[in-house]
């Protein structure tokens, strides 16, 4: 045995047997992926008839074994990524052979097998839907349960991290290079440097060190070091006299030849619509504000006396005016503690007379105290001067919404899409309702119906009943709906698990997409680069709104909870975004889990302290004034504004311009929800099944997915029919009970049992 291992000739033979097992699965694979399908049925389940019998014919270039190779390593291993391991045998074999060292074998099978692992379940994620099995039985297995633990999302973030590590550890590969003078000097001039030159290594070519000397007297002076040695020149300092000839280099246009006009454009299907007008609102005097000089200085006389009896002295005061409050900026002198002053909010108030006072201490960003006084004359701040604005008709926001003025009366512009979903909250007849209709009617001036649609749900059933007239334009609702305005609680929860069922057909159609976001996804599309054969559409935005919110949490609790949690941990990328009002801020309406998922909140004027922390989780908001003063807090930080006013009548006429024109033949149709808890849909009768029943059977099954959504897709079903197919499956037993947003189990593990079991119905 040692002769043998021993003998030169041994590894040669070696080598040669393994170039012919390379070359014979290369060639088994490279036609498995041509022929699979046509074979698939024949060495489903192996026997030795097929290895033995001579009737079985079978597509593959090399025959019975080549397709039961395919078969074996493809579908039941790994996958695409068993096309790796001929390559290792041929590099090993090849080296056995010329008895050399011509591929780095130990590097390249080591990579292989950390390929095993981690190709199989990517290729699963990223092309789950295909029929072709990518990622093998291993890649699918891990990818189930990985979706099942850290969600959709959730693996393809972590898919995504491990690949680019795999790489960055295999390749090395390198994110960027920095050209540092350090570098430049120690391999391009190292030695002509002067020793007593001071250079910083870390700065960047063309950078020069800069020295803060402090004199006994003045002010510091920046000085720049050059060294001592003036008449030896460093790399900055050569030639000072050479002129820099520079040659601008032309931008290329990034726009594609050729492909200008051949863009889907959305708005085409509304192609003579017109947007509303802004002679359709009320000026109100323009929202001009008026300055009352006397006012000013009473004020300003009151604050200075009143912490002066508290022997609190200041060194500066500043007026800021807003519509309806104006700030006073004071510095305090050295040595007054700024808590002093914030305890005498109530006592600033007696003696400005005024309702509202509120005390920042200290202001963010500045090194002053904010006392926020209501103006005795407050001014509306008409919707229509902010929808004049530059900054409105000018911005490249994807949702902008006017909210109003802060107190430098400064517009405020918002993005809804990054927000991305916007709690208020507010006691009866502050604003709430007026600054529901100032966003809805920002989004009517700036949006085309073919790019936003709107979710209305009112349990008060006269609030947004205005908006009927949009049904054809920008409403969406449940497919048998008559009113587009949700009212009944049952549709209320039949329509946000609809909405869940939208928000994950997008997910499905972006993963086919290969992109991250909405916006994304429709960039592809309008290029055309997204095929509508496979179900790709250009996908709306989705404003959700929702009024009196308490009503209808103490009427159906967790039904609209959970999914209102739901859809706003997870629609933002896809472009469902929310707006729930309410008038009663308590914990049990608010939870903890809506606030952690609703980092921008605005909060009216309120009954108490504890309301104001329940929505901002800090107090003010008992501090307003009402008619529309408000805080608007994103991301913890406060903003006091004036909202935006716009009256009924002037909502009723733009709602009526758009009504009145033409519009789509219906409303945007969600997907339709079938209650669960319907027992007629899940009697199973074989004789009255789906006549496509059979086909969605061995789809699942192929698959292995209980997945609605995978049926309607690759089936072309709406969703109605494809539910109804799936509730059948349950019954029958193929598929098992529905858990939640996750595809159901399926229970038959091949297609050879379900044949069976199919045979037996007929």
């Amino acid at each position: 045995m040692r002769k043998i291992i021993q003998d030169s000739r041994t590894p040669k033979a070696i080598g040669l047997v393994a170039l012919l097992i390379s070359v014979f699965m290369f060639i088994a694979f490279l036609s498995y992926l041509f022929t699979w399908k046509e074979d698939q049925s024949d060495v489903f389940k192996f026997s030795w008839n097929l290895v033995f019998g001579t009737k079985i014919i079978v597509h593959n270039s090399l025959g019975r074994l080549g397709a039961m190779m395919g078969h074996q390593f493809f579908y039941r291993w790994v996958g695409i990524t068993a096309l790796i391991y001929p390559l290792v045998l041929f590099a090993g074999g090849f080296n056995l052979l010329l008895r050399k060292r011509i591929f780095p074998f130990s590097k390249i099978f080591k990579y292989s097998i950390v390929s095993s692992f981690i190709l199989p379940v990517a290729f699963a994620y990223f092309f789950y839907s295909k029929p072709f099995p990518f990622g093998g039985s291993y890649g699918m297995l891990v990818n189930d349960w990985m979706i099942a633990f850290i969600g959709t999302v959730g693996s393809g973030i972590f898919l995504s991290f491990i690949l680019v590590l795999y790489l960055v550890i295999a390749f090395n590969l390198e994110f960027g290079t920095k050209f540092s003078l350090n570098k430049q000097i120690e391999e391009t001039e190292e030695e002509e440097l002067p020793k007593d030159i001071s250079v910083r290594e870390d700065l960047e070519y063309g950078k020069q060190e800069a020295h803060i000397e402090k004199e006994s007297t003045g002010p510091p002076n920046l000085e720049v070091d050059y060294g001592e040695d003036n008449d030896k020149k460093t790399p900055e300092d050569k030639d000072d006299n050479i002129e820099l000839d520079i040659t601008e280099r032309k931008q290329e246009s990034n726009q594609e030849k050729g492909d200008v006009h051949t863009h889907y454009d959305p708005t085409l299907d509304l192609p003579h619509y017109k947007y509303p007008d802004l002679e359709l609102l009320e000026d109100y005097g323009l929202g001009q504000i008026k300055i009352d000089k006397a006012e000013l200085e009473r004020n300003k006389d009151q604050i200075i006396e009143t912490l002066d009896n508290y022997k609190i002295s200041i060194s500066k005061i500043k007026a800021t005016i807003g519509p309806t409050v104006t700030l006073y900026e004071i510095v305090p002198a050295k040595g007054i503690r700024i808590s002093k002053i914030k305890n005498l909010e109530d006592d600033i108030a007696l003696s400005l007379s005024a309702l509202g006072i509120r005390i920042i201490a200290p202001i963010p960003g500045k090194g002053t105290i904010g006392i926020e006084v209501p103006n005795a004359k407050k001014e509306i701040v008409p919707v229509r001067t902010l929808l004049a604005s530059e900054k409105f008709r000018q911005s490249e926001m994807e949702l902008p919404i006017v909210l109003g003025k802060n107190i430098a009366n400064e517009n405020y512009i918002a993005d809804l899409a990054k927000m991305p979903h916007l709690l208020m909250a507010g006691a009866t007849g502050q604003g709430k309702s007026v600054g529901i209709n100032a966003v809805i009617v920002s989004l009517l001036y700036k949006k085309h119906p073919s790019q936003l649609k709107f979710v209305l749900i009112d349990p008060k059933k006269v609030e947004l009943s205005l908006y009927k007239h949009l049904e054809k334009h920008f409403l969406a609702q449940l497919p048998g709906s008559d009113d587009p305005i949700i009212t009944d609680t049952k549709k209320v929860v039949h329509t946000l698990k609809a909405l869940s069922i939208e928000m994950d057909q997008r997910y499905d159609l972006m993963k086919e997409a290969h992109v991250r976001n909405i916006k994304e996804y429709n960039t592809k599309f309008i290029k055309r680069r997204l095929n509508p054969e496979k179900g790709h559409r250009f996908l709306p935005y989705i404003v959700l709104i929702v009024d009196e919110f308490a009503d209808l949490m103490m009427t159906a609790g967790k039904e609209i909870e959970m999914p209102v949690t739901r859809l706003a941990q997870l629609a933002r990328a896809i472009g469902i975004h929310l707006i729930i009002a309410t008038q009663r801020p308590s914990v049990n309406i608010i939870t903890g889990t809506i606030k952690a998922n609703f980092p921008a909140r605005i909060a009216f004027k309120v009954t108490s302290k504890v309301d104001s922390r329940t929505i901002l989780d800090i107090g003010g908001a008992d501090q307003l004034i009402g008619r529309g003063d408000m805080l608007l807090s994103i991301g913890g930080h406060l903003t006091r504004l004036q909202c935006a006013f716009v009256d009924t009548h002037e909502v009723e006429k733009v709602t009526e311009f758009i009504g009145n024109q033409a519009g789509y033949t219906e409303p945007y149709m969600l997907p339709e929800y079938i209650d669960e808890n319907d027992e007629s849909a899940r009697n199973f009768d074989a004789n009255d099944r789906d006549e496509l029943f059979e086909d969605a059977a061995r789809l699942v099954v192929l698959h292995q997915s209980g997945s609605t959504s995978l049926i309607q897709r690759r089936m072309k079903l709406g969703y109605n029919r494809a539910g109804r197919i799936m509730d059948q499956l349950e019954a029958a037993g193929i598929v098992g009970p529905s858990e939640g947003s996750k595809a159901r189990q399926v229970l038959f593990p091949d297609e050879y049992q379900l044949e069976q079991f199919l045979n037996s119905l007929n």
